[in-house]
């Protein structure tokens, strides 16, 4: 699971079996919720199988906002960060093999490739990434037609679409199931 962050992240032997030790795997079937909405988070996950999707409870009304997939890190950042209550929940959405890592392991990891100034600029990018993962996906919510949404998301990750359940691509789109059918027929028949 760790070679490829091996390959990229150049450290020494030691450091490298230090920090990836601080890592548990564990397996989770689908719709297992890893933190609620409220709690503070003290865990981030690494996906080595499986897909996941961060929501939330917008007045009575299941709002999804994110999907992660293999290789990719998920956590409630604001709330693992600056320990405060998060404002999403995670779940997965299939059975999932999962890589966590608790804040206090982390925090000490972060504190030491502060040093690394390599490193520290990867992690960085890695934050700024999902910053900007946020802001699009915000102001597409602002700019773009639902259709317009669907059809950015078939391009830009098309694996989403072939496996999360409609009813979480439409609540991801801000729609109605119904209306994400319309939009799908709508752009088969072209």
């Amino acid at each position: 699971m760790f070679q490829q962050f091996k390959n990229t992240f150049k450290l020494d032997t030691d450091k490298w079996d230090d920090y990836t030790s601080c890592f548990k795997r564990m397996e989770t079937p689908a719709k297992t919720i890893l933190l609620n909405e409220g709690e503070v988070s003290k865990r981030m996950f690494l996906i080595e199988k499986g897909c996941i999707r961060v929501w939330f409870n917008g007045n009575g009304k299941d709002i999804t906002c994110q999907f992660f997939l293999e290789n990719e890190t998920v956590g409630s950042i604001e709330s693992f960060r600056k320990n405060i209550p998060s404002p999403t929940n995670i779940e997965t959405i299939e059975p999932s093999i999962l890589w966590w890592i608790h804040k206090r392991d982390l925090d000490r990891i972060i504190e030491e490739i502060k040093e690394n100034p390599h490193l520290r600029d990867m992690f960085i990018d890695k934050i700024f990434d999902r910053t900007f993962d946020y802001m699009k996906y915000f102001f597409s919510m602002v700019r773009d037609t639902p259709q317009m949404r669907y059809l950015n998301l078939l391009i830009e990750r098309p694996e989403i679409v072939k496996r999360v359940p409609q009813h979480y691509i439409a609540s991801y789109l801000g729609i109605s199931t119904v209306h994400l059918s319309r939009i799908k027929s709508k752009i088969l028949k072209k």
